[in-house]
């Protein structure tokens, strides 16, 4: 049998694929380059702009006063953000409790048992409405649901209007962490004999638990600075707040809002020092997120 002929080689003389393209097109290619790096440049700058001078700013601001004194009242001096620091720290760790099972579960439902379903379809949907939702809206809605009945603000109406920020990033995370596992592990697991929620928990859950947990952390950063919420939910004080959480709590988000926008030079170095302080938790979160994602993928 004879052998197949080769295909014919290009003639040496043949123009490069760039060259046979039209000059329009290629002063377009070079225009559209040229605008990205542009943009990319522009946004850099703004960035380090932004940060450097939060640095700046901050960074001469910070005492160990800010970590150990209350909140300063109108026109006097000294004083720091221990309290609001803390009434920031209460706030975040009861929204992200109340946020995370109800978010794995609703995300894990939508992943391993609704799939292909209209109710799981309608939830995607709703989740993706409350997701990119103002953050204002919801402390709208937390107010007249919590604020009102109870007659007084409270750290307990802050930490529900934080949940509900944090709950559709859970979800969405934890569903699309869930739809990377490969099938064949669920198989796997079915052929052993496991019921579908031994193999959630045992399989599905262990095999995306670093993305579930991203997701955690990306919900946590968050709401880590979410001021218009809290103005309707938990308000603010320059005192140390109760163990019930009944009253104004204080809280970075809003010491930041009223400070940097106070006629007092000295409430607005803490103002410096406090958004320096929130920005810093908010990249360490976003960093750990990040770092945990990226060997959830290489694995």
């Amino acid at each position: 049998m004879h052998a197949a002929n080769p295909l014919p080689a290009a003639p040496s003389d043949a123009p490069p694929a760039w060259g046979r393209v039209r000059g329009s097109r290629r002063i377009a290619d070079k225009l559209l380059k040229g605008g990205a790096v542009a943009a990319t440049g522009i946004s850099v700058v703004v960035l380090f702009w932004i940060l450097g001078m939060l640095v700046y700013q901050g960074g001469s601001s910070l005492s160990l006063a800010v970590f150990t004194q209350a909140t300063p009242g109108p026109g006097s001096e000294g004083g720091g953000l221990a309290n609001a620091i803390l009434g920031s720290f209460v706030l975040t760790f009861l929204g992200i409790a109340v946020a995370t099972p109800i978010g794995v579960l609703a995300g894990t439902y939508l992943a391993e048992y609704g799939r292909g379903s209209k109710l799981a379809a309608l939830i995607g949907f709703l989740n993706d409405i409350l997701l990119s939702a103002p953050s204002i809206l919801i402390g709208l809605f937390v107010y007249t649901l919590v604020v009102q009945p109870m007659g007084a603000y409270s750290g307990w109406a802050g930490a529900v209007a934080l949940a509900i920020i944090a709950l559709p990033v859970i979800v969405r995370t934890t569903d699309d962490m869930l739809g990377l596992v490969p099938g064949t592990l669920r198989e796997a697991g079915v052929a052993l004999g496991a019921p579908t929620s031994m193999v959630t928990q045992r399989v599905t859950w262990r095999a995306a638990q670093a993305g579930i947990v991203t997701g955690i952390l990306l919900a946590l950063a968050r709401i880590a600075g979410e001021t218009a919420p809290l103005l309707f939910t938990a308000l603010n004080n320059n005192a140390w707040f109760n163990a019930n959480l009944i009253g104004g709590i204080p809280n970075l988000p809003v010491t930041i809002f009223q400070f940097a926008s106070a006629p007092y030079e000295n409430w607005r170095q803490l103002a410096w020092a406090g958004a320096l302080i929130i920005t810093a938790a908010i990249l360490l979160f976003s960093t750990i997120a990040r770092y945990a994602l990226g060997r959830d993928n290489a694995r």
